[in-house]
Order: structure tokens, then sequence, then C-alpha cells
């Protein structure tokens, strides 16, 4: 119950300010921006990876094929165009040669093959006839249709495929500018040297772009007879299937990355309107509360209504709204409550003073000390009380609830009462209690003030050598402490206006001055403040006659 106690200051950011919002586990939005951020990121590596593997398939393919075509050649050309008259010298006989080779290469007329002598010299080309200059049976195949466009894709691709780490060997392309084109021969003397030193090692593949962006690859072949080489065959080819198929997955991939974009964006938009957009909303009514405005509504019904982490934000800034405009109300009344407490003692303290100077009268004399010293007292008791009340806020808020065993609180209250009272006017306090004790999280010297509490009250409408009757049962998850006496009972209307500040309803004979009126609304503060709860009502007998008062605290169980 909020007894004014100090209202803490909460710093609010400004309107427009950042903030940040933590939270310990992955949530649901977490997960969500997670996702939205990463998914077209790992779609587009993963395509990038594949398109490498699908790339160098396909050139090994094309090398393989080219290579088993060279060594079809040269072993053609080693037992039909060379001259071994002597075993230790055998010669390529370039008339056989040339139409030979020719003829081999009829069937693949986009591939160009040539046979290169031991001195580096061409003995023959595919695509040259005696004298009369480079010919094809097939014109010469122009680029590629879209060439402009592969060459674009294909520059951008090479270069991002050259930031991507890469798992086991690449087929690497030249990409070098002015790539050499079809004419292109390998160091024939240092092949050759290499074969005859016994170097066994095949001739890597030589795979290039051109600048007019047409993808050549070159493989050579020795041509041996009685394993002696005596030249070799270049086979030179356009990959074009190559590039087409490269060429189509470019443009799936940039289809792909283009899709990747647009769910981005449209993502993007969607968490700004249910995310960004809302937390601005919020922070908007924050501002409104802190400048005086929306004192109730702030918070749209739309965003109270979610059922996600900005729902519960919006619950918790329009809840911790309502709190605080509860206990500024609560401290408003309050400091009216006291000081309309205050002025009543004053004025009967004023009063008493205006009328003692103007009278000589002994016994009127004394009669007004006797107002005054009453007033004074009450005064004292009201302040400390206010006092208490006051600060019981903060203080709770400070510390932490701990295992207390309010048998034993009892108990020791008991001893005290015992080793006090007047055994022949005073009633007696009994304890009802488990012997082995229950333990409740509490504050204990607070626990200790709402037991006395009680337990005064129940002495003050006690009838001399009654009796008050402290109980402590097991209630499920909470103690259930009762204190009972033997007096008047309790109206029914006023079962909970007991609880309000300022609330008095004395018996008759009480010495003036003696209560505030707080000290059951101070009980009940401090039970909420422990999560627990506190009543008030009457105990009757069969015939439903009122016997006295009972008045039940509950707290939480260890």
């Amino acid at each position: 119950m909020p007894d004014g106690g100090t209202v803490a200051a909460l710093p609010l950011t400004q309107r427009g300010s950042a903030g940040r919002f933590r939270q310990r586990w992955v949530s649901p939005l977490l997960r969500r921006i997670l996702m939205v951020n990463a998914l077209p990121l790992a779609l587009l590596v993963v395509a990038l990876l594949y398109l490498d593997q699908y790339q160098n398939g396909l050139l090994e393919s094309q090398v393989g094929a080219l290579r088993e075509q060279a060594k079809i050649y040269a072993g053609a050309i080693g037992e039909s165009a060379v001259l071994a008259t002597d075993p230790d010298n055998p010669r390529l006989v370039p008339e056989i040669a040339r139409p030979l080779l020719r003829r081999l290469t009829d069937p693949t007329p986009d591939a160009r093959a040539k046979i290169y002598a031991p001195d580096g010299t061409t003995v023959a080309d595919s695509q040259q006839r005696d004298g009369q200059g480079t010919t094809s049976s097939r014109p010469p195949l122009p680029p590629i249709d879209r060439g402009i466009i592969l060459s674009r894709v294909g520059a951008v691709y090479d270069f991002v495929l050259s930031l991507v780490p890469h798992r086991g060997q690449v087929t690497r392309v030249d990409m070098t500018p002015g790539a050499r084109g079809p004419e292109w021969q390998p160091d024939v003397k240092e092949e050759l040297r290499l074969q005859s030193a016994g170097n066994s090692r095949e001739m890597p593949p030589y795979i290039r772009r051109t600048v007019d962006n047409r993808l050549w690859i070159t493989v050579a072949e020795p041509v041996e007879r009685d394993k002696r080489t005596v030249g070799i065959v270049l086979l030179t080819r356009e990959a074009r299937e190559v590039e087409e198929s490269l060429l189509a997955i470019r443009l799936s991939i940039i289809a792909l990355f283009g899709l990747a974009l647009a769910l981005t964006v449209l993502l993007s938009w969607y968490l700004s309107l249910t995310i960004a957009r809302p937390i601005l909303r919020l922070a908007d009514a924050a501002s409104d509360m802190r400048e005086g405005k929306g004192r109730t509504g702030s918070v749209s019904a739309s965003l109270l209504a979610r059922r996600d982490e900005v729902g519960a934000l919006a619950n918790a800034v329009a809840d911790s709204a309502a709190a605080l405009w509860a206990r500024m109300d609560a401290t408003e009344r309050f400091a009216a409550d006291v000081a309309h407490e205050l002025k009543n003692p004053l004025s009967s303290i004023r009063s008493a003073i205006e009328t003692l100077m103007r009278i000589e009268d002994p016994v009127r004399r004394k009669q007004l000390l006797t107002i005054i010293g009453q007033d004074v007292v009450r005064l004292d008791r009201l302040i400390s009380d206010v006092s208490d009340a006051s600060r019981l806020d903060a203080e709770m808020s400070r510390v932490t609830a701990r295992p207390v065993d309010v048998v034993a609180i009892l108990r020791t209250l008991k001893e005290l009462d015992d080793a006090t009272r007047d055994p022949d006017n005073d009633p007696g306090l009994e304890v009802v209690a488990p012997p082995n004790g229950m333990e409740v999280l509490a504050v204990e010297d607070r626990l200790v003030q709402v037991l006395r509490n009680l337990i005064g009250n129940a002495q003050s409408f006690s009838p001399p050598k009654g009796r008050i009757l402290a109980r402590v049962k097991d209630n499920d998850t909470q103690a259930e402490i009762s204190v009972e006496d033997q007096g008047p009972g309790i109206p029914e209307a006023n079962l909970e206006h007991i609880f309000e500040r300022f609330y008095s309803e004395r018996p008759q004979g009480e010495k003036f001055g003696q209560h505030s009126g707080l000290g059951l609304s101070i009980s009940r503060q401090i039970a909420e403040a422990l999560r627990g709860q506190i009543s008030a009502e009457n105990v009757r007998d069969a015939n439903g006659k009122v016997l006295g008062a009972r008045f039940i605290l509950r707290l939480p169980k260890v």
C-alpha cells in the first residue's frame, strides 16, 4: 500500500536518444533479426561456393576430353607420320603429318591442332593448307551472344570469388589483360628436354580468357616413337559450353541475389514497422508522461495487445506509469492527511494557550495545561509514525527478504509480555504454533514491528485478564499468522477502513494521544512489501455472536 514513501526520480531518455535493451537469453525477436540479416548472405555464399565447384567440374571435364583427344592425335601421328629408319633419331615427316592432322580434326572443326618439331618450328596446323594460309572447314565461331553481359558478370564474380576461402584445388583461369589467344604455344624445347630427361610429368593445361572475352583451353601431348619424343601436339579449343553454362548459372545467382535483396528490404521494412516505430511510440508516450500529459491511456491499446517483446515493454511502461501516478496520488493524499492531522492538535494547543492567558483560575489553568500536554504527546506520536511511514518504502526497496522463524519471534514477544504485564489487569498472550517453528521470507525487524502492532492493538481492545491468541498455521505456500482478541470486534463496514491512514476507533477510557491511526496502515504496507497480505475479520460463535476480532497475516514460506 503506497503510504507516502519517497518517490525516486526515474530518469527518462530524451526524445530521439538511443537506448539499449539487453536480454540474457536469445529471444524470438533476436532470432528474427538474425535470420533476416544472415539468410541473404548465406544464400549468396552457398551459391558462390556451389558455382566454384561447378566451374571447376566443367573445366576439368573439358580439359580431360581435350587431353584424350590430343593423346589420340599424338598416337596416330607417332605411328603414321614418323620416319624411323634411324632408330636413334626418328623424325616427323611433314608431308604425312599435315593431311593426317587435318583428317583427325575434321570431326571437331571448332578445335585447332598444331604439331611442333623439336626445334619449336610448326610442322602442321589443322587450319592451314599448303601454301594457302589459314583456313577452316567452318567459319570462325563468333563471340558468345550476350558477351558484354558475360564479361561484366564474369569480372564481378571472379573478383568476389577471389575473396571467398576455397577448399581443395581450384582450376585457375588466366585473367591477365591481353591474354594470348589460340596462337599460344608452350616452350617446346624445354618440354622436349624434360621428356628426354625421363620426366614423365604431364604438361598442365593452359586456360585463359582473351580480350574479346572468349575462354580458350590448350593442352599439349608429346609425339613419341619407340619411346622417343619427336614433337608435340598442341590442341586448342574454345570452351563455349562452359561459358554458356556459367552464364546461365551466374544470371541465376544474380536473380537469386536480387530476390534476397528484395526480401531483405521488405523484411527490414516489416521489422521497422513492428519494432522501431512502436518503440518510438513508446518513447513519445514516456516523454508525454514526463511532461505531465497522458495520465491514462498514454500507451496505445494496439501496443498493449501485442504478444511479443514490444508488447511486454509496452505493458511494463504502462504499469510503471500507473504505479508512478498512484504513488504521486498517494503522496499527495498522505501530505494532505498529515497536514490535517497536525492541524488539529496545533489548533487545540493554540486555543488552550490563548485561553490560558486570559484566565486566573488555577483549576482552569491546570486543565488547560493538561490539554496542552496531551496534544504535545499526540504530536510527538504522530510525527514519529509519519516519519516511519515516510521512509518505509525506501527502506523496503533496499533490503532483501531472508528466512525468518516467525514462531521464535512470537515466543520472544510472549516472554516479554509475561515479564511486563500486570496479571490482575492486563490480558495474557498465548502462542499456538508448530513445535519445529516455521520460516518465512521477511525482514526481521519489520516483521517484529507488524506483530507488535497486531498484539498491541489486540491488548487495547481485550478486557482485563482476557486472552490474546497468536496462532501459526501452514497454508500450502504461505504461513498464516493470526492474532485474536476478546474485544467488541470490528464493525462489518469498517473491516477495510481500519487499514486506512489516520483511521482511529479506540476503546473507551484509553489514555489520549497513545495512537496516531497509522499502526495498521504501516502493517499492511510492510506485509505487501514482503509479498504478503493482511486482513481482518470478526470471531463469532455458533449463533453468530461476535467474540472478538482476528487479524490474519499471510507471508510466503521459505
